[in-house]
């Protein structure tokens, strides 16, 4: 069985929101034979982020950059990562009541240094989120999950 990894941050309610709609669609019961895992980014392991044979990550952007959290599970697992995890999929959703370019460009630049390849657009949602955001939200968890049944 394939292993899904979701590395979130969510400390808000909208950022649960959105967390719980990606998990809906990556659990979805039409996609079989995927194991969907969910950590906090302040408690992931290496050896999880290892295991894993895709990712969902899941963040506010914080002054314009992703949280220290998710920045923290990288920062403790990268060199373990690196070379090890090359062409894995993986998608991205953000939340943030402003800009969240600075986030994207680090979620960017950390998967372009791992070799991991987008699986689905980032899902970037700014303020309350919409049914069209939760659409959004639950379409990425889904698309992700379902490239580990191809």
């Amino acid at each position: 069985m394939k292993r899904l990894l979701i590395v979130h941050h969510t400390p808000s309610p909208h950022c649960h929101e959105i967390f719980e709609a990606v998990l809906a669609g990556a659990t979805d019961p039409e996609i079989e034979g995927v194991e969907v895992v969910r950590r906090p980014a302040l408690t992931v392991s290496p050896v999880e982020m290892l295991e894993a044979d895709s990712y969902l990550l899941g963040s506010p952007a914080n002054l314009g950059y992703v949280s220290g959290a998710l920045k923290h599970a990288f920062d403790v697992s990268y060199y373990q990562l690196l070379d090890s995890t090359r062409g894995r999929p993986f998608g991205v959703w953000l939340h943030g009541n402003e800009g969240t370019e600075g986030a994207e460009r680090a979620i960017d630049g950390i998967t372009a240094g791992l070799g991991w390849v987008k699986a689905a657009e980032t899902v970037v949602v700014l303020g309350k989120p919409t049914k069209a955001d939760l659409e959004a939200s639950w379409n990425l968890g889904a698309t992700v999950a379902a490239t580990l049944t191809e």
